[in-house]
């Protein structure tokens, strides 16, 4: 059978903020990008969501991001390269110190927000989070959007990339994301979400994400679920 690995941005919660339906998209998914404490996610926070995600048996992913809190992450900061090497770095092993708790460990890297979107053409800050991933864990694959700078960016310096496409959320023409300022970013009808995480495995991708924080991501998640299944793709992560 042909397979996909199913991704989901978790352990999104800060302090009496909750979060997402975690609970309800682990159990479905393969792999899950934890948030390290930079856009979301408080030490605890991390430590509950790396429990639940060995429990599933889920692969555990870094989403590392710019450091702002107040804006989620989806604020571009125009960082030195040095400095967002190190920031990359130590959101790194923040999570990886609480994935070790549980018997597992931080096995892949996803920028998150506005660090995500901007290392499809900026290529100074692409090239400093391949750096900083290399020099922590050259074993460790980053996952980015087909055809950007940080594919670029992974091939020189030995790291392994990973493409992925977005169930829930509207492509351009161009085959970047439509900004969430823009109406019709987000795709909320299970059955469009489906039909178009078909396409996207068909045209490629090795990992599929649903944003947690899309509203009702677990229905999205299921219909999504249901229709791979169906044509044949079987969930498996895209680490062994």
């Amino acid at each position: 059978m042909p397979h996909i690995d199913l991704n989901s941005d978790v352990g999104e919660g800060y302090g009496a903020w909750s979060g997402g339906p975690d609970e309800l998209l682990v159990p479905l998914l393969t792999s899950v990008n934890v948030a390290c404490g930079f856009h979301a996610g408080d030490p605890g926070t991390m430590r509950r969501t790396c429990e639940l995600a060995a429990s599933h048996h889920c692969v555990i992913g870094a989403q590392v991001s710019y450091p702002d809190l107040a804006g989620f992450g989806r604020r571009f900061i125009d960082m030195q390269p040095d400095d967002l090497r190190d920031a990359v770095i130590y959101q790194i092993g923040a999570l990886d110190a609480f994935a070790r708790l549980f018997g597992t460990t931080v096995r892949y890297v996803k920028p998150h927000g506005a660090l995500y979107n901007a290392i499809v053409h900026h290529e100074a800050q692409a090239h400093a989070v391949a750096e900083a991933v290399k020099e922590y864990d050259l074993g460790l694959p980053i996952l980015g959007l087909p055809g950007s700078a940080i594919e670029a960016a992974c091939k020189p310096v030995g790291l392994r990339f990973i493409r992925e496409g977005f169930a829930d959320r509207a492509y351009t023409t161009a085959g970047t994301l439509v900004p969430r300022t823009q109406p019709g970013a987000l795709l909320s009808d299970p059955a469009a979400a489906a039909s178009q995480a078909l396409e996207l495995a068909a045209a490629g991708v090795q990992s599929l994400c649903i944003h947690s924080d899309t509203p009702g991501a677990a229905e999205l998640l299921a219909a999504v679920v249901e229709a791979l299944g169906a044509a044949g793709w079987e969930p498996r992560p895209f680490v062994s």
